[in-house]
């Protein structure tokens, strides 16, 4: 199922009841995501490991709080963006997260993070064990995205707390695809996310051809942008590349490319898929880690690709 919404960062939005929603991970993603909720009228709780991150929030009415469980206290939605399983198992389950609280049968836990699907089945579990309704929500789009409401959201969950949920879920989101059961939403974001990461090191390794060949970059990222190779994930790179501005305006990092990466490339060991393709690009992004650029834009990887070079019969 795929529901559409409005579209466009000053959309209005539809009345809906003011809900009582916390909201735990104010990162590049996170940010942008809360604040929508708060221009959508939601009475808004808020922890984030770094408190200055959230004066921004605080000063247009949020409630910023001292732990994961302090933030959950009368929630109806608790909404988690944290960077992997560590910080999300300390969301939920640590010595001051959600779930030291009672919390009332039915509160909706959604995760919205990018995390392993065995951590998404286990907190799930946990949740359903105290009477919560969990929602596996991962989204994709860029932090722009998120602070425009442009966001997609991948669902796994059940239809009703699906429906439950879209009026808030659709303050932050232009669309929503409903995959199936829990897990079947960071199943297609592992999935992708794998893809994406092939992808990024495909068109770094073609601009370092073409570099190499004396070509010239701006007009080699146009033709790619208008050519059968061309995705988002292509074009943006490729002019980013071209740009060199690599730790500017960062996105989307080296060291969370290889995260998303290991979690799709466990869940396809235990699909029995080899993937050796996200392998071989999973390798490009931990050498890339490895030389100090863990945290530049992840078109740094063009680095990588300049770097490589023809074995010889002495190797």
């Amino acid at each position: 199922m795929v529901r559409s919404g409005h579209g466009g960062p000053w959309r209005t939005f539809r009345r809906i009841a003011m809900a009582n929603v916390t909201f735990i991970g104010l990162g590049r993603m996170g940010a942008g995501m809360a604040q929508r909720l708060l221009a959508a009228g939601h009475r808004l709780r808020v922890y984030n490991r770094t408190a200055e991150r959230a004066a921004l929030l605080v000063e247009r009415g949020a409630t910023l709080c001292d732990s994961p469980g302090e933030a959950a206290e009368g929630a109806e939605l608790i909404i988690s963006m944290v960077a992997d399983d560590a910080a999300s198992r300390e969301v939920w389950m640590g010595e001051q997260g959600v779930f030291t609280n009672t919390l009332p049968a039915g509160t909706l836990a959604i995760e919205c993070s990018t995390l392993s699907q065995d951590w998404v089945l286990e907190l799930a579990t946990e949740a359903q064990r105290r009477s919560l309704r969990y929602i596996d929500c991962p989204v994709t789009g860029l932090p722009d995205m998120a602070a425009a409401g442009e966001l997609t959201l991948l669902v796994g969950a059940a239809v009703e707390d699906l429906a439950r949920a879209q009026p808030v879920l659709d303050t932050f989101s232009k669309q929503t695809i409903h995959f199936g059961a829990i897990g079947a939403g960071t199943a297609y974001k592992l999935m992708i996310n794998l893809q994406g990461a092939i992808q990024i090191a495909a068109v770094a390794e073609g601009m370092a051809i073409a570099e190499r060949a004396g070509l010239n970059l701006h007009t080699v990222a146009e033709a790619i942008a208008s050519g059968q190779a061309a995705s988002p994930q292509v074009v943006r790179n490729a002019r980013r590349i071209v740009e060199g501005r690599h730790d500017e305006n960062i996105q989307f990092t080296p060291q969370l490319r290889v995260k998303d990466v290991d979690y799709a490339m466990r869940l396809a060991r235990k699909l029995g898929i080899g993937a050796p393709f996200g392998a071989l690009a999973n390798d490009a992004y931990r050498r890339l880690c490895e030389l100090g650029h863990a945290d530049s834009n992840e078109s740094k990887i063009i680095e990588i690709a300049r770097a490589q070079r023809v074995p010889t019969p002495s190797d």
